[in-house]
């Protein structure tokens, strides 16, 4: 039950708030939509006027955030009518907002400005190096707008997205075209897909790096994973060498031959074996100098079989066989004119041990002393009294 709860389709369509930015996913609550109309559709800013991009389909629940914002209606007339107020409202903002700015001499770029559908208030994005303290700006568009007023701050590549252009491949930006979340790019993807570590050829007109670098490098690794590495000591048909150069795309690698230092050759990444990965550390052992797995076996001649009388090799485990050896001894032993006497076998004689003296008696334990009896703690020996008289 769970698992069929998890793959049942939920039908959806897909709206857009403004051009070039983020599509989202609706519920069309029972509307037939199609491409291209205008939607007036709730969110937690409250109702919105969008577009929608793709009419009713189908979308698995597990790629859906529940729950659902609903499509409240399609677009009448009069909403409308106050899309375009709202645009021309927008576009004043804009300046006089941008004047504001340039007459308290803050920090700031304005990219845009955003009024809601309802009129009750005014969104402002705009760039900065650093923080700025714009409360004095709040409080003049206040007072101008009588309305709500927001300024956010966001990245130069979201405002590429806003603003749009020509990117220098001639066509228009990624991001504001079909791109719906930035992905990280990194200067290891231009290393890995061999650019030029240029920033002027590298980074997009927002002066990031190019969103386009993270198309590829899921390729590019995958050829990188099958290919040696650059100063790695490969074997070739022509002899060992060291790579110098790798052609991701066409799988093939440049060598420096060992022998003759000022030839290059080129091999596919099928024709070489790798005797060490990358260039050799002080710690790591040296490589044989006879390891040669395929220049070796490409200059080995087949080594001609000995022929003997009587005797031949097993073909199959290139060994003397039982039988063939058995063969030739008794064609041996009938050509001799007088029988080989059996070898008797040698008994060597265990060497006579010589006659070691007795022993000497073990010395006899010394007798031990009489112990003396033990004194009572407190008893002291008297020695006899003598007499005057006796002396």
């Amino acid at each position: 039950m769970e698992e069929r709860e998890l793959n049942q389709a939920a039908q959806v369509v897909d709206v857009q708030f403004r051009p070039g930015q983020k599509v989202y996913y609706f519920d069309p609550r029972g509307l037939k939509l199609r491409a291209g109309d205008h939607v007036i559709i709730d969110t937690a800013r409250g109702p919105e006027f969008g577009t929608c991009t793709s009419g009713n389909h189908s979308v698995a629940s597990q790629e859906l955030v529940t729950p659902l914002r609903p499509v409240l209606r399609i677009a009448t007339p009069r909403d409308e009518q106050t899309a375009a107020d709202n645009r021309v409202k927008e576009k004043r903002a804009y300046d006089i907002c941008q004047q504001r700015i340039g007459e308290l001499g803050l920090d700031m770029q304005l990219v845009s400005a955003e009024c809601a559908f309802d009129g009750g208030k005014l969104l402002f994005f705009f760039t900065a190096d650093e923080r700025v303290d714009f409360r004095e700006l709040v409080k003049n568009l206040a007072g101008i707008f009588h309305t709500r007023i927001e300024l956010r701050q966001i990245g130069v590549r979201d405002k590429a997205k806003m603003v749009g252009g020509l990117g220098i491949c001639g066509r228009s930006f990624c991001c504001a075209t079909f791109l719906e979340d930035f992905q990280p790019v990194s200067i290891k993807m231009a290393k890995t897909q061999n650019l030029s570590l240029n920033p002027t050829k590298i980074s997009g007109t927002c002066g990031r790096l190019m969103c386009c670098l993270k198309y590829e490098q899921d390729a590019y690794e995958d050829l990188l994973r099958a290919s040696p590495r650059v100063e790695s000591l490969v074997d070739t048909p022509d002899g060992r060498g060291t790579v110098v150069e790798l052609d991701l795309l066409r799988q093939r690698v440049k060598v420096r031959m060992e022998a003759q230092p000022e030839t290059v050759n080129t091999y596919g990444n099928g024709e070489i074996a790798v005797l060490r990965s990358g260039k050799a550390k002080k710690n790591d052992p040296p490589v044989p100098a006879d390891l040669a797995p395929i220049s070796g076996v490409a200059r080995r001649k087949p080594e001609p079989q000995p022929e003997e009388e009587g005797v031949h090799l097993d073909p199959i485990r290139f060994r003397y066989s039982t039988d063939t050896i058995a063969e030739a001894y008794d064609q041996e032993t009938e050509t001799e004119e007088a029988p080989r006497r059996p070898r008797r076998k040698r008994r060597f004689k265990q060497p006579e041990q010589e006659a070691q003296p007795p022993a000497a008696p073990a010395p006899q334990a010394e007798e031990k002393q009489e112990k003396k009896p033990r004194r009572r703690p407190g008893f002291r020996r008297k020695k006899p009294r003598q007499d005057s008289a006796g002396e």
